[in-house]
């Protein structure tokens, strides 16, 4: 009996359970064998407790700053340029973040940790420039003194984010 995994094609577990008997002739069942018998990356690992928490809130970040921004940028965009070009990148950043936790593979964890880094150091600068600099900031931003407008999660958000991924990173490695 043939199982479909969840993207619809066979599972690479029922490949290896069909008895191929040279696998330096599958390169599939060789590829399968490496990820273990479950046939699932190692990085699938980002799918589970936490981590399905943590795109959830990603995910809800990237809805909200989008529509934010959207709004932003087309209707007070001469109000406040600096502000709601930062939200608008804040928006892009969320939705790499969240897109990436979905797929769990290899590269996509790495996007995710480049993703988190980005955020934690934006939230950093865009908190620090709009009290040095309140008048670029007439209007906030999702980053803006340090993400206080939605109680401080962007700042806690990207380093809950690389603590799960260093810590999926180093699961996969082991394996």
């Amino acid at each position: 009996m043939t199982r479909r995994n969840r993207f619809g094609g066979d599972s690479a577990d029922d490949a290896n359970s069909a008895g191929s008997a040279n696998t330096a002739d599958n390169p599939d069942s060789t590829a399968a064998s490496a990820r273990g018998k479950t046939g699932r990356s190692p990085f699938s690992a980002m799918h589970t407790g936490p981590g399905r928490a943590l795109t959830a809130v990603y995910g809800v970040f990237a809805l909200s700053a989008t529509a934010r921004a959207g709004y932003q940028l087309i209707r007070e965009f001469d109000v406040a340029p600096i502000a709601y070009s930062l939200s608008a990148m804040a928006a892009v950043v969320y939705i790499l973040a969240t897109v990436c936790l979905v797929i769990g593979n290899r590269v996509s964890h790495r996007i995710a940790i480049a993703a988190c880094a980005i955020e934690f150091l934006g939230v950093i600068v865009v908190g620090i420039l709009s009290h040095t600099h309140p008048e670029d900031f007439a209007k906030p931003s999702v980053w803006s003194n340090f993400g206080s407008g939605y109680g401080y999660i962007p700042l806690l958000l990207p380093l809950i984010g690389l603590w799960w991924l260093l810590r999926v990173g180093r699961r996969a490695s082991r394996s």
